[in-house]
């Protein structure tokens, strides 16, 4: 089984990955780790925050990797903000019937009512170096886009919007 999980960032994407390696061993490719080390290698000319671009560039990669998995029966999730939204059409429906997507979205009320705790929690898995692009505003107009897209291609998604679901609820 593939697992694809998609969201605005500080959504809990590698979160969740890290949950599901630890109680099913279900290896994870990070598409920020993929991005990181296609730009540090200098094997990409791109910013880490030009996420039309990457998403251009990652996709067609992990695209590949999931087929390679899906070939081998292996189980592997993948977590990033860089699965187009569109993912679906490049599968077969026999593909597609051993993928589960989900996406990750913060409600506004959430959001307004918990952005310091989002904060807080950003390192939990990850210690990201420089998080000073990461707003109240980014994090509010991520999200409400990410919401729209899901609506928009009927793909699943997780509204966090009470509270933070604890791992079991995942």
């Amino acid at each position: 089984m593939i697992y694809l999980i998609a969201g605005a960032s500080h959504t809990g994407k590698t979160l969740l990955a890290q949950q599901l390696l630890e109680r099913h061993h279900i290896p994870y490719l990070s598409l920020d780790h993929l991005k990181m080390g296609l730009i540090r290698s200098g094997t990409i000319a791109l910013s880490p925050t030009q996420d039309e671009a990457l998403t251009a560039v990652l996709w067609p990669i992990a695209r590949e990797m999931i087929r390679t998995a899906l070939e081998n029966r292996q189980s592997l999730t993948v977590e990033g903000c860089y699965i187009p939204y569109t993912w679906q059409q490049d599968f077969t429906p026999a593909e597609r019937a051993e993928i589960r997507y989900l996406c990750l979205v913060m409600s506004r009320d959430y959001l307004l009512r918990h952005f310091a705790q989002v904060q807080r929690y950003a390192n939990v898995v990850e210690h990201r170096l420089d998080d000073s692009d990461f707003t109240l505003d980014t994090a509010l107009a991520d999200n409400a886009e990410a919401l729209r897209q899901c609506q928009l291609h009927g793909l699943p998604y997780r509204l966090i919007d009470e509270t933070y679901p604890r791992e079991s609820e995942w």
